[in-house]
């Protein structure tokens, strides 16, 4: 296990799911670790309570509450950029602001706060951004609009890596196919559809993208920049 002892992490999106057992694998590690909230607070409380971590709400849509928590943090080591939505549905009929507000929390957010955190990270530091295999891949009608939000990561990803490489600063994505959560329980309607896709046929555990997301942390990670790193059980081969 990689020693976080005396980093300064935020996690962005942090209360469930992905985000939380990121927190819980940073907080093992030994980081010194916030992760904002926007409407979870009962769970935000709980996983601050179990792991010590600062609960912070901000709502990652609100470009004045994301700039402010990731300041608030002054000098990070770590961020992670976790805050996500999803919406599928026929393009023709998706409600304009439903989409609007997917494109501010999956691409606007994580360029703002990626660029805020760079103005005071210290050098060697690490950003995280969790994306989608959906960005490589969009095997189902319905998509189109979260699709456009991953694939706008990669972009982001690989431009910032040139950005802040010469401060030794990493900027990576990673990339979970299907991933046991709320938003995408492993015995939801779906599952059977993209396990059809897979060469393994499950869902991911969360616990095995925190993993992921530690190595890039730590300091194996030092040399992997503005990367995708795949993490879907074959569900984009």
């Amino acid at each position: 296990m990689s020693d976080f002892t005396g980093k300064n992490v935020l996690v962005l999106g942090g209360s469930r799911g992905i985000g939380a057992a990121i927190v819980r694998r940073l907080c093992a590690g030994g980081a010194s670790v916030a992760f904002t909230y926007a409407g979870s607070t009962a769970a935000a409380q709980a996983l601050s309570a179990e792991t010590g971590a600062q609960a912070v709400q901000a709502d990652s849509a609100n470009r004045d509450d994301l700039i402010g928590a990731v300041a608030g943090r002054g000098a990070l080591d770590v961020l992670v950029i976790n805050a996500g939505v999803l919406v599928l549905g026929d393009p023709l009929t998706l409600e304009p602001d439903a989409v609007d507000r997917m494109i501010d929390v999956n691409v606007r957010a994580p360029y703002h706060a990626a660029v805020e955190a760079a103005r005071r990270m210290k050098d060697n530091g690490r950003i995280l951004v969790i994306g989608s295999v959906n960005g490589d891949r969009m095997p189902f009608a319905g998509g189109a609009a979260y699709a456009l939000t991953k694939s706008a990561m990669q972009g982001m990803v690989r431009g910032l890596a040139r950005d802040f490489g010469e401060r030794g600063i990493t900027v990576n994505s990673i990339q979970p196919g299907p991933t046991d959560s709320e938003m995408n329980p492993s015995d939801g309607p779906m599952a059977a559809t993209m396990h059809g896709f897979m060469a393994i046929r499950r869902h991911a555990r969360a616990d095995e993208i925190a993993e992921l997301a530690a190595y890039l942390a730590g300091p194996h990670g030092a040399m992997i920049t503005g990367s995708l790193q795949t993490i879907d059980g074959g569900f984009g081969a």
